[in-house]
C-alpha cells in the first residue's frame, strides 16, 4: 500500500509540473508578444479567469493583475483598475487576506506612478474602501483609509484628512493594533502640522512613538518619525536638535535607496544650518560623501541661500528665491522658514542702517536697502510695535525718530517686586486680624 501511495504521489507531481510550465509559458508568451496593449489586456484577463487555484497558478494570476493594472494606468483607464477588484472576488476570496492587502497596495502604488494623479488615487481608494465594506474586509479597509487620509493631506485638504483619522483612531484603539496606530498617529501629526497646530502635532507624534515602542519599526517608518521630529523641532526654533533628526532620517532613506526623501532631508539639514547661524558650515556639508550623489538644482538653490545668509545680502537672497522659486516654494517647510529668515535679515539690515542716526529720512533708508518707502514704513512700524526698535515714525515729515535705548533698571524692578510682596503680606495680616476680631466679639 505504501508503495502504491508513493507511486501515486510521484504521478501527481509529474502531472503538475507540465501544467505549471504551461501556465508560466502562457504568461511569458503574452509578455513577449508584439500585440497591442489592449490585446495583451484581453490575454491577461483570460489567464486570470482560469479555474486553477493552486499556489503556482495564484502567483501567475497575481502577476497578471499587476500587468493589467499597469496597462490600464498607462492608458488612463482608472475605472478598469477598480474593476480588477470587483470582477475577481472569487480569486481574492480564495487567497489569504494578507496577500489580498499586498496586491491592493501594489495596485495603488502602480497608479501613484502617474504624475499629478492625486485625485485619481483618492477616487480609487474610495472605490476600494466601498469594496472592502461590501466584502467585510475590515483590516484592509482600515489600511486604505489611512492611505486616503495621507492623500487628502497631499491634496491640501487637512480638514477632510482629520475627520477620517478621528474615526479610524477610534476603531484602532479598540483593536489595539500598534502597527496601524503608529502609522495613523504619524499621519495625524503631519495633518496638525499642516494646520499650524504645533502642540497637537507634538502630542500625536508622542502617541506615535509610544505605540512604536511596542512593535518592531521598519527603518523607513523610523526615518519618517525622525523626519517629523526634526520638522517640529525646526518649527520651535531648536535647529541643532532638528539637524540631528534630519541626519538620522537621511541615513535611513539613503541606505534604503529612497533618493527623493533622502534629498528632502538633505535640504532640511542645510536649512537647519542656515537658520542656526551656521551658514559657513554648509559648503563642507555639500562637499561630503553623503551629499555627492544628490547634487543638482535643489542643493544648488540651498547652497546659494546659505551664501546669501552668510553675507547678509537681501539683494542676493531675493535673486536666489526668484531664480529657484520652483524648487524652494514646492516644499512648505522650506518656503515658510525662508520667509522667517528673510524677515530676520531685513530687520538686521534695517537696524544696521539706522544705528548711527537719531533722526533719519525714510526715503534714505529705502534707497540704501533697495525697497519702496511704503515697504520700509510697514516693516519699521512692525518693529516698533514688537519693541525691536525704540522710536516713532513721523510720516508727515517722512522721518524715523530713534530714541536712546534705555537699559532696564534692575534695582527698580526688584523694588517694585518687594512692594508688591509687602502689599500681599499686609493684606493677609489684615484678613487674619479681622478674623480674630470676630472671634473675640
Amino acid at each position: 500500500m505504501a508503495e502504491q501511495k508513493t507511486e501515486q504521489t510521484a504521478m501527481d507531481v509529474e502531472d503538475t509540473i507540465p501544467q505549471d510550465e504551461e501556465f508560466v509559458n502562457r504568461l511569458e508568451t503574452i509578455d513577449e508578444s508584439a500585440s497591442s496593449p489592449q490585446q495583451k489586456a484581453v490575454d491577461y484577463l483570460a489567464l486570470l479567469q482560469s479555474t486553477r487555484s493552486d499556489e503556482s497558478a495564484t502567483k501567475i494570476k497575481e502577476q497578471c493583475i499587476y500587468r493589467l493594472a499597469k496597462i490600464f494606468t498607462e492608458n488612463k483607464q482608472f475605472d478598469e483598475v477598480a474593476n480588477l477588484l470587483k470582477g475577481n472576488s472569487d480569486f481574492f476570496g480564495a487567497i489569504p487576506k494578507a496577500r489580498t492587502a499586498k496586491i491592493v497596495r501594489n495596485m495603488l502604488n502602480i497608479v501613484a506612478t502617474v504624475p499629478d494623479s492625486l485625485t485619481i488615487q483618492v477616487d480609487l481608494c474610495q472605490d476600494v474602501i466601498a469594496w472592502c465594506k461590501l466584502e467585510k474586509r475590515t483590516f484592509l479597509r482600515q489600511r486604505i483609509e489611512a492611505k486616503l487620509a495621507a492623500l487628502y493631506l497631499q491634496k491640501g485638504e487637512p480638514v477632510r484628512a482629520m475627520g477620517l483619522i478621528d474615526e479610524l483612531l477610534t476603531e484602532l484603539r479598540r483593536l489595539d493594533d500598534k502597527q496601524m496606530l503608529t502609522e495613523v498617529h504619524l499621519t495625524e501629526s503631519r495633518v496638525y502640522h499642516a494646520l499650524q497646530n504645533i502642540p497637537k502635532s507634538k502630542a500625536s507624534l508622542t502617541a506615535c512613538r509610544t505605540a512604536a515602542n511596542a512593535i518592531y519599526v521598519t527603518p523607513l517608518l523610523q526615518a519618517e518619525i525622525d523626519e517629523m521630529s526634526g520638522t517640529l523641532h525646526c518649527e520651535e526654533g531648536d535647529y541643532t536638535t532638528s539637524y540631528s533628526y534630519f541626519l538620522e532620517a537621511f541615513d535611513a532613506y539613503d541606505q534604503n535607496n529612497q533618493a527623493k526623501f533622502a534629498l528632502a532631508c538633505m535640504k532640511y539639514m542645510i536649512l537647519a544650518k542656515v537658520l542656526n547661524g551656521a551658514s559657513h558650515e554648509v559648503p563642507s556639508l555639500l562637499a561630503s560623501k553623503m551629499a555627492a550623489k544628490y547634487t543638482g538644482s535643489d542643493l544648488e538653490a540651498m547652497s546659494k541661500i546659505a551664501a546669501a545668509a552668510k553675507s547678509k545680502s537681501l539683494e542676493a537672497f531675493r535673486t536666489v528665491t526668484k531664480e529657484y522659486a520652483s524648487y524652494l516654494d514646492s516644499d512648505a517647510l522650506i518656503a515658510h522658514h525662508l520667509d522667517i529668515l528673510y524677515d530676520k535679515m531685513l530687520e538686521s539690515n534695517l537696524l544696521k542702517i539706522i544705528h548711527p542716526y537719531s533722526v533719519v529720512e525714510i526715503s534714505h533708508i529705502a534707497r540704501l536697502i533697495n525697497m519702496t518707502p511704503t515697504q520700509v514704513v510697514q516693516k519699521l512700524s512692525q518693529m516698533v510695535l514688537d519693541q525691536k526698535l525704540s522710536g516713532i515714525l513721523d510720516e508727515g515729515r517722512g522721518q524715523l525718530i530713534i530714541y536712546d535705548s534705555s537699559s532696564e533698571d534692575a534695582s527698580f524692578s526688584k523694588g517694585v517686586e518687594i512692594v508688591g510682596n509687602l502689599s500681599s503680606v499686609v493684606e493677609a495680616l489684615f484678613q487674619r486680624a479681622k478674623g480674630l476680631g470676630k472671634t473675640h466679639a
